[in-house]
């Protein structure tokens, strides 16, 4: 009947985007329970995913000290490191065995991942979960922590009074950087955060003196502003540098090299004999600066635990902050008494003296905390299944040993095989293949390669395996005359199925060169890296702590073996996910709009038509959105919670990323007002103090408007939380810094300010308007990208 066609599914998967239309999906073993509830369609206005409440992002506010977040077992395992830490670790690749590594208790017991439930994590049959996903604990119904959950969570490290939980769990090692003095974590903290509000004010460094640029060059005053478009392009392409180069070579060489370049660059700008020389300086010189947009909060991240971070934050964000209103007042008085190329001579100055600090209080942070065995008193698994792996001889015929029915399973192993596996030889003995092996062969999983019938033999005698010859392991610790192996050395483990000879290689090869990992806490992500890779945080841990001359190496090799060009093109992948690409909008027009005055005020303040402004009374307007930016940063931060909490609660305690999204309405509302007040007082030549309170007005908005985006942005995704700060730093800096300096400034010499900030502000409100349908599917869009898993497939 026409009734029973099944739905076609959607080509591209949109229809569950939407509530309908998508791929059916099979059943879970969660979802096969019939009394399990369907979660209901609306949460406060947000649309709840058909399928499962389960959507990471969304967390469950079980206590004011305890959650639970939801949805990690739908997320799929990293493919490629990150700048910053989240806890999602990379896929770790399968030891040769086909085995994955665990994290173990001190006692040497398994822990398998366990869910909030108290129970251990199991694979879902989800299509969400199709894909490789991470060893992410699983989410359950709640249950109360069981003694053996107690007693776990007693056994982690805590604060010195113990009431807190230390979270990353620092490793042993007095290398790593979460134990390093608190002197040194700070004295690292200050001298990045001071070098980063350098680096935050120079974007509009000479915007008070376009007048005097224009004049020295003989240019229009609305081209200088290109110095300001084409130093945020640069900013922007040196985040997609500078960011995976950091990911694999460390953020120390990064560092120091952005330093020397940044003092380059200054210097060059500051004797630029023409104006394309200086655009060219200031391309560069953002190349320079734009580590400090992307990479301190993973230094912050990397250096100081959960509970010590927000703090550390806040002074970093004060210090950025600061540089990018407090630098253009300085650099206006500086233009006034010195001239503008005073300004870049200044801070060569400056950032040399800030490198020396990095230099001396800045040390790598990398430390992979990949899990990893502890060490254990019993044999490792590999050196047990060498133990019992048959010695070989080449072009020796291996006599049939007795089978487990013939009662010879329960002879002692060789006392000496630990010791001859130091010994093995891994060779591929020649021979013709066998045309196929026999069906029976599988249903003798008791037989072993030495044990295989004749006709699994080549003419050397040489094992045949599924018609490949199998790597033989001699042994060199003794004689080779011909005579055959012992029988206690021809014992194999018996396995379940047929052999494979591509696992017996990697087994051989493993055995002859890995190491034994209950002893060497090498973690399992990098068993199949070259040795350079995963030498550093391995030998640090082996190593006492290293000395302050020690720590002054400015580079360590090769930190991952990451592809670089992989972990460069990641961050545009996620322009597809909905919720990054919204917070990007809005943080490139939080950011943007302030820059788009920047390279409007000497045409404005400085115009003898109007305010006829000296370049120091231009500067000093800057105080104006430096209040309004403090004011916005601390409001933006305690109105969201005090909501979110609230909202939470009606909700019955589950928090959706999409309750931040209810500041778009201030943030609209006083951007709007801003703006549009600004340019309509400029072109009334009203006091200078209205427009002065405009911008004031649009730096609160913008406040709201970045801190808004950027929290949005991580909370929905906080394992791409590397890539998404590249994500938006190259929407604020390329596609609206450069792109509006093209036109704005030759715009309103054209329309005056009056036309050009009203269209501004309306294209502030069309795009934020688009925050209604970002409220409404906003979560399913989420699942979306969770069930396509865009990132990890490219």
């Amino acid at each position: 009947m026409e009734s029973e066609k099944p739905e076609k599914p959607s080509r591209f998967g949109f229809g569950r985007f939407f509530g309908g239309g998508g791929r059916p999906s099979q059943p879970s073993s969660d979802d096969e329970d019939a009394g399990r509830p369907k979660p209901p369609v609306w949460s406060l206005g947000v649309l709840n995913d058909p399928k499962t409440v389960e959507v990471p992002g969304s967390v469950l506010l079980l206590a004011a000290h305890r959650n639970e977040p939801l949805g990690l077992r739908n997320v799929h395992a990293r493919t490629s490191h990150s700048s910053i830490p989240a806890g999602f670790p990379v896929d770790i690749p399968m030891s040769p065995g086909g085995t994955r590594m665990i994290s173990t208790t001190p006692g040497g017991t398994a822990i398998p991942p366990r869910s909030p439930g108290g129970g251990s994590a199991r694979n879902s049959t989800d299509p969400a979960s199709s894909a490789p996903t991470s060893t992410a604990p699983v989410t359950r119904p709640l249950a109360p922590l069981s003694a053996r959950d107690e007693a776990l969570e007693d056994e982690k490290k805590k604060t010195n009074d113990g009431k807190i939980i230390l979270e990353p769990q620092p490793d042993d090692s007095a290398n790593d950087p979460l134990n390093w003095p608190k002197w040194r974590r700070d004295a690292a903290l200050l001298s990045l955060g001071v070098y980063c509000m350098i680096g935050g004010g120079i974007t509009p460094l000479i915007a008070a003196g376009f007048t005097d640029v224009a004049h020295e060059y003989d240019v229009e005053t609305e081209t200088v502003a290109l110095t300001t478009g084409l130093y945020m392009m640069g900013l922007g392409l040196g985040s997609v540098i500078f960011s995976p180069t950091a990911i694999l070579y460390g953020k120390r060489p990064v560092y120091l090299f952005s330093v020397i370049l940044f003092a380059g660059t200054s210097l060059w700008a500051g004797f630029s004999p023409s104006f394309n020389s200086l655009l060219a300086a200031r391309v560069f010189q953002g190349v320079a600066v734009s580590p400090v947009e992307c990479l301190p909060s993973a230094t912050i991240a990397e250096i100081f635990f959960l509970h010590e971070r927000a703090y550390r934050i806040g002074i970093y964000t004060l210090l950025l902050l600061g540089g990018k209103n407090l630098v253009p007042l300085v650099s206006a008085a500086i233009i006034g008494r010195f001239g503008w190329r005073w300004t870049f001579f200044i801070t060569a100055m400056v950032v040399t003296f800030c490198g020396i600090f990095l230099f001396l209080f800045v040390p790598e942070t990398f430390w992979d905390r990949t899990p990893t065995r502890k060490p254990s008193k019993r044999p490792s698994f590999l050196r047990r299944l060498s133990s019992r792996t048959g010695i070989y001889t080449p072009r020796t015929p291996i006599p049939r040993r007795k089978s487990i029915e013939d009662g010879d399973d329960e002879r002692p192993i060789s006392p000496e095989a630990a010791s001859r596996a130091k010994n093995l030889r891994v060779e591929f003995a020649p021979g013709p293949a066998a045309d196929q092996q026999e069906p029976e062969s599988a249903a003798t999983p008791s037989r072993d390669v030495g044990a295989s019938r004749e006709h699994d033999m080549n003419a050397a005698g040489e094992p045949i395996i599924a018609g490949k010859a199998v790597p033989t392991i001699a042994d060199h610790g003794g004689e080779h005359d011909g005579t055959p192996a012992s029988p206690h050395s021809q014992r194999r483990q018996s396995t379940d199925g047929p052999v494979s000879a591509r696992n017996s290689i990697y087994n051989a090869d493993y055995v002859v060169q890995g190491p034994n990992l209950d002893n060497e806490k090498i973690p399992a992500s990098q068993l199949r890296a070259p040795p350079k890779v995963k030498a550093y945080t391995h030998n640090l841990r082996q190593l006492p702590a290293q000395s302050f001359r020690q720590q002054l190496k400015p580079y360590h090799g090769r930190l991952n073996n990451d592809k670089w060009l992989k972990v460069m093109v990641r961050p545009f992948i996620l322009f597809a996910y909905p919720a990054v690409l919204w917070s990007s909008i809005v943080y490139a027009c939080s950011v943007g709009w302030l820059i788009v005055i920047s390279e409007t005020m000497a045409i404005i303040y400085r115009d003898p038509t109007v305010y006829n402004f000296t370049a120091l009374q231009t500067g000093l307007v800057y105080v104006s959105p430096f209040v309004g930016g403090i004011l916005g940063t601390g409001v933006a931060g305690k109105i969201s919670d005090v909501i979110v909490r609230a909202m939470s609660r009606r909700n019955g305690g589950l928090y959706e990323p999409e309750f931040r999204l209810v500041l778009a309405a201030p943030i609209l509302v006083t951007t709007c007002i801003g703006l549009m007040g600004f340019g309509w007082s400029a072109e009334q030549k009203d006091h200078w103090m209205v427009p002065t309170i405009f911008f004031g007005v649009i730096s609160f908005g913008c406040s709201l408007g970045s801190t808004t985006s950027i929290t949005f942005c991580v909370d929905s995704y906080r394992q791409y939380a590397g890539e998404a700060l590249v994500t938006l730093n190259f929407s604020k800096n390329v596609l609206h810094g450069l792109v509006f300096s093209l036109f704005v400034s030759h715009w309103m010499a054209d329309d005056g300010p009056k036309m050009v900030y009203i269209w501004i502000g309306i294209i502030q409100l069309i795009l934020m308007l688009f925050t209604i349908p970002m409220y409404i599917f906003g979560k399913r869009a989420r699942m979306w990208t969770v069930r396509k898993n865009l990132m990890e497939k490219f």
